[in-house]
Formats: structure tokens, sequence, C-alpha cells
């Protein structure tokens, strides 16, 4: 008579798994193609998939001890420069001349933070390859999609409802997620998938209508590059340029506008641009150390408190908006997050400081301080990054003892 295997199943368990799963692949997969057409996917579907990450871990309790994780984010300097930087903006409420405005984006601010900071806590203390395998498969259907939409916009999209920048946020979105993709898939030695996957995201990006996601591309290769031939000198590079051009900015168009004035002619938009930062910040030099106030670089615009023509990048609204304090605390963040990151596995080293490139570049080119999809996807890309690096418990994989039972003989009866 056969003997009944003992198996007990948990639903419990059960749930929570598929839950982690339909959360990773919303993350992974649907966000990333849906953000090719809809404008707002992410802050859509990025805090829905968040949120069954955080219910599937409240389920199973797999995710890292909250007591000892929360210490050590209290104990890191780049934590602690970006709660100043926080907390700054909120005092800078106080002197700001819309108020109600800055209340309203500081609260979605924190709320985008706070989630952030849920989800690093609810994901799990190692993660499952099949889940993270999804990435690099969504970003080859994001890629796909995007590059048909590059091509053919007009006739697939002929009598869908308009949607103004979708493909351009979408793009924004596929060149900062495919650095995680490409560090995941070296890391688990396969570097013709990371390559084709690169590769099929930089064609998607040429056949945009838009230059700023392929010069961000551009700068996050260089930076991979760079620090895969020296890990030490590539993070110290990046570190140092990034927090340096954001602590140095209002020198900038004192240095910039010359040399742009002479390549373009000074009546070109940038370099007419560059003349309106000059203005406000010879005008106005106490501003430099206390800022106008938060939200005040945005709303400014639109009652002639800021030339219309000044920058829109977040170089010019940190310091027009938080000044010396905000900007330098910042700046300390920046550096010390990235120094940071050349202290994680060695594989993925060079895919997180090309994602700080890419986002560095996309920032300083002219996506604003506190726009909500912008910060929601630097938000994505930091916790896929979490997820990838607690993928990497495994030192090394296991050999196949096919070969070792080949050479031993058939085991004795």
């Amino acid at each position: 008579m056969a003997r009944a295997h003992n198996t007990t199943a948990d639903p419990a368990l059960d749930a929570a798994a598929l839950l982690r799963r339909i959360g990773f692949f919303g993350l992974f997969v649907v966000l990333p193609v849906l953000a090719q057409v809809a404008r707002r996917a992410a802050v859509i579907l990025g805090p829905i998939a968040v949120i069954l990450l955080v219910i599937a871990s409240a389920i199973d309790g797999r995710q890292r001890p909250v007591r000892p994780g929360l210490a050590a984010l209290v104990r890191s300097p780049a934590f602690l420069a970006g709660l100043l930087v926080l907390a700054w903006s909120a005092l800078s409420v106080a002197w700001t001349p819309f108020p109600s405005q800055a209340v309203e984006r500081l609260l979605n601010v924190l709320a985008t933070v706070g989630l952030t900071v849920l989800a690093y806590f609810a994901l799990p203390d190692r993660m499952r390859s099949a889940n993270l395998y999804l990435l690099p498969l969504g970003m080859t259907a994001a890629a796909i999609v995007a590059i048909l939409l590059g091509l053919f916009g007009d006739t697939l999209l002929q009598g869908a409802p308009d949607d103004d920048n979708a493909l351009d946020r979408g793009l924004v979105l596929l060149a900062l997620l495919v650095w995680p993709a490409v560090a995941w898939l070296r890391s688990r030695r396969r570097d013709i998938e990371a390559l084709a996957v690169a590769v099929l995201v930089a064609v998607a990006l040429v056949v945009s209508p838009s230059s700023t996601q392929v010069l961000a591309l551009a700068m996050g290769a260089f930076a991979f590059a760079a620090t895969t031939l020296s890990p030490a000198w590539g993070v110290r590079l990046t570190a140092a340029f990034t927090a340096g051009i954001l602590a140095l900015a209002p020198i900038l168009p004192f240095i910039g506008r010359p040399i742009l004035a002479a390549v373009l002619g000074p009546v070109a938009p940038s370099v007419l641009s560059l003349k309106a930062w000059q203005k406000v910040v010879t005008t106005e030099p106490v501003r430099l150390v206390t800022g106008h106030g938060f939200e005040t670089a945005l709303r400014g615009r639109l009652v002639g408190l800021v030339p219309t023509n000044a920058p829109t990048t977040a170089f010019f609204e940190f310091w027009y908006e938080l000044g010396i304090v905000g900007a330098f605390a910042a700046a300390f963040a920046l550096y010390t997050s990235i120094r940071y990151a050349g202290r994680t596995a060695p594989v993925l080293v060079p895919g997180v400081v090309a994602a700080f490139a890419t986002a560095y570049t996309i920032a300083g080119i002219g996506v604003g301080l506190t726009v909500m999809w912008w910060l929601t996807s630097l938000a994505i890309t930091v916790l896929v990054f979490v997820a990838i690096a607690r993928g990497q418990f495994r030192t090394r994989r296991p050999k196949a003892g096919l070969l070792r039972r080949f050479r031993e003989g058939p085991a004795e009866a």
C-alpha cells in the first residue's frame, strides 16, 4: 500500500507569495510598458505595486527586521542629509509666497518618501530570482513598445485620447530602469542578455523625438564603463562631479553664458536662460542663503516673480527655493549616497553608478525639483536596486553533479 505524502499547505503563505509576484510583475513589467502610453502610470501603478509588496510581507513576515534597519538608516549620513533637506523645505514654507501650494506639494513629497521607506523594509531579505527575472522581461517589452511608438506612433495612436508627454516620461523611466536590469543580468553571468537589453533600450531612445534621454543614457554608459574598468575611480569621479556641480550651481551661468554665446550666439534660448539666472543671483544675493521658499520656482513663473525663461533644472530650483542650506545638504546626500554605492556587491556597482549619472543628467537638463512623476520614478529605481541587491545572497552557483556522479560510477545497491 503506497504511503501517503505528508504535505501541509499554508494558504496565508501562498497568498503572500501570489501578492508578491503580482506586485513585482506590476512594478517590473506592467509599469514600464504602460508608462510609454500613459503619463500618470508611474504615479498610479507604482504605489499600488508597493502596497501589494507591503501586504505580502505583513502576511509572511519575510521582510528585513525593522529595528536594525531603521537604526542603520538613522546612522546613515546620506539619510540624515536627506532629512535635513526635507526639514529645511518644511521650514521654508514660512517665507514662501505660496504657502498653501507649498504645503500640498510637501505632503506629496513626504508621502512618496514614506512609501519608499516602507517598501524598503517590506522587501524580502532574500529575493527570489524568479521575481527579479521579470525586470529584464519588462524592460524588453517596454523597449519594443517604445520603438513601435517612436516609428509608427501617429498610426498606432490614431483615434486614441491625446496624452501629452506620455512617451517622453516613459522613456525617462526606461533610461533609469535599464541599469538595474543590466546589473541583475550581469550578476547572473548573462552578459549577452544584458547587452541585448541595453542595446534595445538605446534603440528605443534613439528613435524617439527627444534627445534628453539619449544624452542621459550616454552619460550613464560612460559612468558604467568607467566604473567597470576602475570601480574606485568611477565611484569617486561620479560622486565628486555630481555633488560639486550642485553645490556650485550659481557659478554655472557666469561660466557657461560666455561660452554658449560664442558658440550659439547671444540671443540663443539657452544663453538667455543663463542670463536670467545671472540676474536672479546678482539682484538677490541674500536669497542665496535662505532661498525663496518651497514651490516658488514653479509658481513664481506664473505670477512674474521668476523670469519665464529661467532654467527649469533641479540645479536652479534647489538654489532658488532652498538656498545654500538645502543645496549643500542635497549635494552632501548625493555624494555620500554614491560613495556608499561603491561598497555594495561589486557586480552591481557599475549599474548603480550609471543610474546615478543618468538621473543626474535628466535632472540637470530640464526636470523640475518636485515633479511627482519624476520623484516616483526615482523612488521606483531605488526600490528596484534594493531588490536586486537582496538577490545577491548566493555567492556562486552550485555545480552540477551529473559529471561527478558519472566519474564515481553507479551507487552501490
